[in-house]
């Protein structure tokens, strides 16, 4: 089964503001992904970093929200000191801490997809062998797959 990690910013996307037709399509994204897990046909990634990026959020709503959807998670990565090393790679390569740390969670659990609406993070991205994107490729990524 593919195996998927969201970033924070997938998350909160359903949250932001509607009337911008890019977000308005990667919110739809999120809830067709949303489907798709609950629906089994794809595996949730959790980890320890996102949680810990989720209990800062200043927003009781969205924390809430980014925490039910947490516990559809069929398995859960812990930072250790091989994800700490690799996160500190990636941010060689220009990564921000926290995105470097959230790409070795999912690399090191064995995801298929990181999917982020960060476009820089996207682009910094490009040479994994983990595939990188934005929720609204995933989905067409995902369909095309279906040979209905």
């Amino acid at each position: 089964m593919t195996r998927v990690y969201l970033d924070t910013s997938a998350y909160n996307r359903p949250f932001d503001d509607q009337t911008q037709p890019k977000i308005f399509l990667e919110s739809q994204a999120v809830v067709i992904i949303l489907q798709m897990i609950e629906a089994k046909e794809v595996e949730l990634i959790s980890s320890s970093v996102l949680e810990y990026e989720n209990s800062r959020n200043p927003y009781p709503i969205k924390q809430e929200a980014m925490n039910r959807y947490l516990q559809l998670a069929g398995l859960r990565q812990e930072v250790d000191e091989a994800i700490r090393q690799r996160a500190e790679e990636l941010e060689q390569n220009g990564l921000k801490a926290i995105d470097a740390l959230h790409v070795a969670c999912a690399e090191a659990i064995g995801s298929d997809y990181f999917i982020t609406c960060d476009k820089r993070l996207i682009n910094r991205c490009s040479g994994l062998t983990m595939r990188v994107v934005n929720l609204v490729d995933f989905v067409l990524e995902i369909s095309n797959d279906d040979p209905g």
